[in-house]
């Protein structure tokens, strides 16, 4: 028999609380309190949970990395027509654009990172309108 099992994604920064409100805003979720003084969670609807961790020595990801392989990030998944709004949601949240690239035509993917400097994606669950 297997035992049943939920997995959390854990991203650390300096300031728990301020990254935790910056999801729970984008993802219409909310902030509740994690185990232990030094951590937050983001709960909402199915597949929202996130865990944010304090680490007072947390240094920013860097992005690109061409030397490394890709880094963990999170997907957040949209409809193909929310795409543009849910871009325009996430940078009044604090979100800065990372692919800043020109490409021919509409990108069904769009990389960001959030205020403590983790790269996410806004990706599309459909076709693109043109």
């Amino acid at each position: 028999m297997t035992v049943k099992k939920t997995s959390v994604l854990v991203l650390d920064c300096a300031e728990p609380e301020g990254l935790a409100h910056f999801y729970a805003d984008l993802l219409g979720a909310e902030v509740r309190a994690g185990a232990g003084l030094d951590m937050v969670e983001v709960v909402g609807g199915p597949g929202v949970h996130l865990a944010i961790r304090r680490d007072l020595g947390h240094a920013p990801p860097s992005w690109p990395r061409p030397e490394d392989s890709q880094q963990a990030h999170l997907r957040i998944q949209v409809a193909a027509e929310d795409l543009d709004e849910a871009e325009r949601e996430a940078v009044s949240l604090g979100a800065r654009p990372l692919d800043v690239d020109v490409e021919d035509g509409p990108r069904d993917a769009r990389l960001f990172s959030d205020p403590a400097g983790h790269s996410f994606t806004l990706a599309a669950t459909g076709p693109l309108r043109t």
